[in-house]
């Protein structure tokens, strides 16, 4: 078998722009033979989707999935929010969220893994389905959580069929007490995070660099009203007990009731049901968030390709 080069991948994936583990397994498949690679990646749609890899994908589904102690939320993109009704574009997703709860994984890891047992990989499943639908498509991310007893409470917003939607979000538990009472107390929470959008778990766990650009910006505003400093640092600490309450999980006010901090409401049901509860995580993905969406006008589009 020849040696595939580097070099030669890189030449393979700059005249297909096919990614770059399927242009070294091409190169592979053919001992190296760079026009016969070409073909090899036309023939299984993979140069074929490559042509639309540029397109920007901001749409599609947040899928969650459930295995046990552990659940999942993955984000697979498309370009437009017609392919989340497409069944198998549906069922990509679910599948997907439902290999991504067996066990930790990185993007990378769940993209290489087996899609429902199958020769074929999710990242093969979703080039296969880029040829079918006729639009880009990714996985975008994945995150899990597990336990060692209690319960990982998923929730899905805006669901259009189980497990899918356009808001996904995890709950950790870990307690002792009866699941079934801890689903409950997770679902709520789960509903409190899609509202509330939380950013760190506890105040230790907030970003370090969030939090001195928001002391920095309190100091200036409490300077500018010409206090003492000794008044000033009194200020800033109010002002952040205030940033917490809005960003940390713990500390933010419930939704459901509008008056006791998350904190408490653990604490409470823990009281209840008579076993101590800790709230180990949380994810939320909401579909599309960060992904700069391209913008175009139809009119000047085709006034651009009519020549006027």
């Amino acid at each position: 078998m020849a040696e595939i080069s580097a070099t030669l991948v890189k030449t393979l994936r700059e005249k297909t722009g096919a990614g770059m583990m399927d242009c070294k397994k091409a190169l592979n498949e053919v001992d190296g033979d760079l026009e016969a690679a070409v073909d090899w990646l036309r023939k299984k749609g993979l140069a074929a989707a490559a042509k639309k890899a540029g397109r920007v994908a901001a749409e599609g589904l947040v899928g969650v999935a459930s295995s046990g102690v552990s659940a999942a939320v993955v984000e697979i993109n498309a370009e437009t929010d017609f392919v989340a009704r497409n069944p198998h574009f549906q069922s990509l997703v679910a599948q997907t969220a439902t290999i991504a709860a067996q066990t930790p994984w990185t993007v990378e890891s769940l993209a290489t893994s087996a899609f429902k047992g199958e020769s074929a990989t999710v990242q093969e499943e979703i080039t296969r389905l880029i040829a079918v639908i006729g639009e880009n498509m990714s996985l975008r991310r994945v995150s899990h959580l597990t336990v060692k007893q209690g319960v990982v409470a998923t929730y899905v917003h805006g669901a259009i069929a189980p497990g899918l939607g356009r808001i996904g979000v995890l709950v950790a538990l870990e307690s002792a007490a009866e699941p079934s009472q801890l689903e409950e107390l997770g679902k709520k929470l789960a509903m409190h995070v899609a509202a509330a959008q939380p950013q760190a778990l506890s105040v230790q766990d907030v970003d370090a660099a969030s939090l001195e650009r928001e002391r920095a910006i309190l100091v200036e505003q409490a300077r500018s009203s010409g206090r003492p400093e000794d008044v000033i640092q009194k200020m800033v600490d109010g002002r952040l007990k205030k940033f917490y309450e809005e960003v940390v999980f713990l500390e933010q006010v419930y939704v459901v009731d509008g008056k006791t901090r998350i904190q408490e409401v653990i604490a409470q049901t823990a009281k209840e049901l008579g076993h101590p509860i800790e709230l180990k995580g949380f994810a939320r993905f909401a579909l599309g968030e960060g992904i700069e969406k391209e913008v175009t006008d139809f009119a000047a589009e085709v006034q651009a390709q009519a020549g006027l």
